[in-house]
């Protein structure tokens, strides 16, 4: 994942780079202060794949744009919505 702090709108979707390695783009509204953009895009991602937010944890990228997240669902339904949001 790839997150855009400091938007206009929260938006997940989106490619950042290309082929297989591309991550999916998390536009926040919170700035990059304390962990505020880190917590709002894992907020936006639990929206995104409709799940509850405690499902959603950071796996590395703590102090970083480009994060690594654990989503706690079916891995079929979980490939499905991924695919979806990342050609929005």
């Amino acid at each position: 994942m790839r997150v855009r702090p400091g938007a206009s709108r929260a938006r997940v979707g989106g490619r950042y780079g290309t082929g297989s390695d591309a991550a999916l783009v998390v536009s926040v509204t919170a700035r990059a202060v304390d962990g505020a953009a880190t917590a709002a895009a894992l907020t936006a991602v639990a929206k995104a794949f409709a799940v509850a937010p405690y499902r959603v944890a950071l796996v590395s990228g703590a102090r970083s744009r480009t994060k690594i997240l654990d989503v706690d669902l079916d891995q079929g339904s979980g490939e499905a919505r991924l695919a979806a949001l990342l050609d929005t």
